[in-house]
């Protein structure tokens, strides 16, 4: 194989030899991307946020912008301290600008509901093709098994599983997803990465799904059967497990906070892996899926959306494809 300039870069050369975090890059700017970049600049950390387009990178600053400003309305955050976050927010459509990253979290998204591990591969390639050696490379996937992702990497020692859950401002955990080929110092510098968030470390040893996906899936399918037999409301449903079991939120606002089509993807995974029938989208995600009822992102799933509210459905089953209030 010819041998290229870069295989001789300082850059690969040098590392980060002492185990200091001071820039982090993040592959993806949807929703989780945005909050994580919220996170760890917050944290002090530099931010290096690479997605497609110039004009998709427009927005994602803007959405970041919004992100803060609602935790300035809830007393969350100063204006200074908003500044000095979006100061140390870097946004660019060049893999190269990674170059000088100690960590780098991939968090792609597409909007086929089939797998996306092929394009999270390609992610992972253009990454290790610019960062050091030592630099730690991440998925945030929850369904995504690392050894499948870490396979086309010329180092898979390096690479880890880093499942946040949103809201990662508020939520305290991180679920570190690690496989045979992960070395110690890697989980080393991740330990002290979730320190400097932080967050308490949930330690989870090759698990597609992680601990957290492999509850809420379940849980969510089984409210769609209860709801399609008839047992419940929507509302009733979510209702017993907040009132009952002190839980933020039901399956079906989490359902529509997650994104059904989100939701179908995390269960396709989780069904192809372990051919369990719990983890088998439910029929219902399959319809609301197909119109395009998403959730709360696009204003109607299983509940509507308006003016920052979540409203109950009126009527049937029959009636969740259809903005009836």
């Amino acid at each position: 194989m010819a041998e290229s300039l870069s295989d001789y870069a300082l850059i690969k050369q040098s590392g980060n030899k002492s185990g200091v975090i001071k820039k982090v890059g993040v592959v993806g700017g949807g929703s989780m991307g945005q909050e994580i970049s919220i996170e760890v600049s917050k944290a002090g950390m530099d931010v290096i946020l690479v997605d497609l387009t110039p004009e998709r990178l427009t927005q994602i600053e803007a959405f970041i912008g919004e992100q803060i400003d609602a935790i300035i309305n809830h007393w969350g955050m100063t204006v200074s301290e908003k500044k000095a976050i979006m100061s140390r927010i870097k946004y660019t459509t060049d893999f190269k600008d990674l170059a000088d990253c100690h960590f780098v979290i991939e968090c792609i998204n597409t909007n086929t509901i089939s797998s996306n591990i092929n394009e999270r591969k390609e992610v992972f390639k253009k990454i290790e093709e610019v960062v050091p050696l030592e630099t730690i490379i991440a998925t945030n996937a929850s369904t995504v098994l690392i050894a499948d992702l870490s396979i086309v990497l010329q180092h898979p020692e390096r690479s880890i599983g880093l499942h946040f859950i949103s809201p990662v401002n508020v939520v305290p955990l991180l679920e570190v997803n690690k496989c045979v080929i992960t070395s110690p110092e890697s989980v080393n510098l991740v330990e002290k990465f979730a320190k400097m968030l932080k967050k308490q470390i949930i330690h989870v040893t090759a698990s597609p799904g992680n601990i957290s996906t492999r509850l809420i899936i379940p849980l969510i399918n089984e409210a769609c059967e209860l709801l399609m037999e008839g047992v419940g409301t929507v509302s009733d449903i979510d209702n017993t497990l907040v009132q009952g079991f002190g839980m933020q939120m039901g399956p079906f606002a989490l359902a529509d906070k997650i994104g059904l089509d989100k939701l179908m993807k995390w269960m396709e995974g989780l069904y192809d892996e372990f051919g369990d029938k719990k983890y088998k989208t439910s029929p219902i995600i399959k319809r609301m899926v197909r119109a395009n009822l998403f959730g709360k992102r696009v204003g109607e799933g299983f509940y509507i959306y308006k003016n920052g509210k979540r409203i109950a459905k009126k009527g049937t089953l029959l009636n969740l494809g259809k903005e009836d209030i």
